[in-house]
């Protein structure tokens, strides 16, 4: 499976296309095509047929669009930048006595250790 620096709920910038600058929270991450759903950036139009057993109507809906993974950089919660990340690894007491190793992702610009992590060693 791969592994991506940007995770669900995390806030990121778009980097590149028509909604460059634009800032939002990823909804949705597609691993297979190495793409992510970002809330109201990259809108599209889709035509819906009525469905009335639900009794949903018919007509053009708004919905977002995946943008590549590659468009896209972290924002800072603490220095609120486009930046981008790196890994870390802290000691911590595991609830046994033994210490453990943590992966946690931080921004380069402002060494802030990221909340939402890695796994443990």
């Amino acid at each position: 499976m791969k592994q991506y620096r940007i995770h669900k709920d995390d806030v990121v910038m778009v980097l590149a296309g028509k909604d460059k600058g634009k800032v939002g929270k990823i909804l949705r991450i597609i691993r297979k095509n190495d793409r992510v759903v970002v809330e109201r950036v990259n809108m599209g139009v889709r035509h819906v047929k009525p469905n009335p057993r639900l009794s949903q109507p018919g007509g053009r809906v708004e919905k977002e669009m995946p943008l590549h993974v590659s468009n896209l950089a972290l924002v800072c919660p603490a220095c609120t930048k486009p930046t981008r990340i790196g890994f870390r690894y802290l000691e911590e007491a595991g609830t046994d006595g033994k210490t453990v190793r943590k992966r946690v992702r931080f921004c380069k610009k402002c060494k802030e250790i990221l909340a939402g992590g890695g796994k443990k060693q």
